[in-house]
């Protein structure tokens, strides 16, 4: 895998809406912050733009990300929020720019299309916060810092309690993943994500119990839990029914399909869509240990 490098003082952070839309002052806590870590911010056209649910047209969007791509002073690309619509633009992008001077790109949820493009091209990124997690204040602070400790070349330990699901082990082994919904909506295309041999990590927010069931038999169905080296399943935050309507919660569903599996999982790690979201970095290799006390993973 091809990592970028790390930033410098003064290194220019690109951001974007290649997906849904986000108002312009949702935006600025995140720019103050990134400039107080000494950076300095560039805006894509798309942020503060709107075009029904998306920050342009699919036109827009995909040019506004292929100039930051392709910007040799843009050293950084933070998505300002996810929402939906990368899966239209996403085979429109040229990554040979980006594969000879590559540079981190930053975001989570509808960014898992784009994370899963970049597997394909053996470039790294990072699964992480987006400028609306820059206005969480103290309660969201040690995500973000931990997105700061990565920018500058940190390694990253993580830790969470145990959990009655988790099954014990430890793997080192590269990590990869992202929302579930997104990963399932790949499966069959070129960007379907590759699990053999890897930890994968598992998120999603605003499913139905029902149909969190059905995307996660079709990811089983696909093969992709039958060779990883373990598993990290996350939040899966504001479901839109009760757990009563099908029968059993989102962690019920996941563990009835996954629970024959031989290799480390853990559940309730802190990546989500909510106020615990630790940035992952996109095919770096991590150690998780998954014990009777508790979780760590640690990037190698």
């Amino acid at each position: 895998m091809i990592q970028p490098q790390n930033l410098q003082a003064g290194d220019v952070i690109g951001m974007v809406c290649p997906a849904g839309t986000i108002p312009l002052e949702k935006v600025q806590k995140c720019v103050e912050t990134l400039a107080s870590w000494g950076y300095q911010v560039k805006l894509g056209s798309t942020v503060g733009g709107i075009h029904f649910t998306y920050s342009g047209t699919d036109t827009e969007r995909a040019a506004d990300l292929q100039n930051m791509m392709d910007d040799p002073s843009v050293k950084a690309i933070l998505c300002a929020r996810g929402g939906y619509g990368l899966s239209r633009i996403i085979n429109d992008l040229d990554f040979t720019a980006l594969k000879s001077n590559p540079k981190w790109i930053i975001g989570f949820s509808d960014i898992t299309v784009l994370h899963a493009a970049l597997q394909k091209k053996d470039i790294m990124s990072i699964h992480g916060p987006m400028a609306a997690a820059f206005n969480k204040g103290v309660e969201g602070a040690p995500y973000i810092q931990a997105l700061k400790s990565i920018l500058q070349g940190q390694h990253t330990a993580y830790v969470a309690p145990a959990h009655g699901y988790n099954q014990l082990g430890s793997v080192t082994a590269p990590m990869i993943g992202g929302n579930l919904c997104l990963i399932a909506h790949l499966v069959g295309s070129l960007n379907c994500l590759d699990t053999k041999g890897k930890i994968l990590f598992l998120e999603d927010i605003g499913e139905y119990h029902y149909n969190l069931d059905r995307m996660v038999i079709q990811m089983k169905n696909a093969g992709l839990f039958n060779h990883l080296a373990g598993l990290v399943i996350g939040g899966f935050s504001d479901m839109r029914d009760e757990p009563t309507d099908i029968g059993a919660g989102a962690y019920e569903i996941l563990q009835s399909h996954i629970k024959d599996f031989n290799y480390p999982i853990c559940y309730d790690f802190p990546i989500s869509h909510g106020l615990a979201n630790y940035p992952i970095k996109l095919g770096a290799h991590y150690t998780l240990a998954v014990l009777a006390q508790g979780v760590t993973l640690l990037e190698q």
